[in-house]
């Protein structure tokens, strides 16, 4: 294994570390979440943006995963319809609106929405944020509050109103994203390599499931878990999950 890779592997395991000190933060969310499941209320999950999309994907019917989550997965952000594409629309002012109002967000109390955007600070995630507070849901950001406070007021990736996200949600789980999200430096080659921000976000969401499980267990709740589909009985184990949840969660 080169030197390189071995850094990498290192700096990777140095942010997760990191991101087990965030355990406050992370039990208060997991909190919220059970009891949003335990009240039949809806858990939302959003990704407001390019890479941010993948967190969300990774919780979406998962092996080892809750079968709660309602994955808001918007074809506006989503790279497979073109990476400058989801740039542009995640810069622009009320374009969240209308995909909360598309997914049925806000429609009971009680509702959660985790937004995962590893940056906080475009113009979907705040508009995501502010929206939910205008409609009675509680919010829970994995994001880094590093990166946010280093671009300035005025950038064009900045929401109009130069908000972070890390400051709107009522729950903030830093997920310690290094600044410019690349670690590895290259002899020779002026730009950094190995990207960190999917590893963080999803490592956070995993957390987050891990520690919501413990609790309904410990609630005297079995949770509602997804098996892999590919082991045997896993299509009968999910069967039920899957039909409880098909209205709920747009994606299944």
């Amino acid at each position: 294994m080169s030197k390189e890779i071995a850094g990498y592997r290192q700096q990777l395991g140095e942010i997760l570390q990191q991101i087990e000190g965030e355990s406050p933060s992370i039990q208060k969310g997991a909190a919220i979440i059970t009891d949003a499941i335990m009240a039949d209320r809806t858990v939302h999950v959003i990704g407001p943006g390019g890479h941010s999309n993948i967190g969300v994907e990774e919780v979406l019917w998962r092996a080892g995963g809750l079968a709660v989550w309602n994955a808001i997965l918007d074809p506006g952000t989503n790279l497979i319809h073109g990476a400058k594409r989801s740039n542009f629309i995640e810069r622009t002012p009320g374009y969240a609106k209308s995909v909360l109002d598309a997914y049925g967000v806000g429609k009971q109390p009680g509702e959660v929405m985790v937004i995962i955007n590893a940056y906080g600070l475009n113009a979907m995630t705040i508009d995501t944020v502010e929206e939910c507070k205008r409609r009675g849901v509680t919010t829970i950001g994995v994001t880094s509050s590093s990166f946010a406070t280093l671009v300035p007021a005025g950038h064009k990736a900045r929401h109009p109103s130069n908000k972070n996200l890390f400051e709107e949600v009522d729950i903030f789980i830093d997920n310690h994203l290094p600044p410019g999200d690349a670690v590895v430096a290259i002899e020779g080659f002026g730009e950094k390599v190995g990207s960190t921000s999917t590893f963080c976000n999803c490592f956070v969401m995993n957390c987050l499931v891990i520690e919501a499980v413990k609790l309904l267990i410990a609630r005297g709740v079995t949770p509602p878990v997804f098996m892999s589909a590919n082991m045997p009985g896993g299509d009968e184990h999910n069967k039920a999950m899957e039909e409880k949840y098909a209205g709920i969660i747009k994606h299944l």
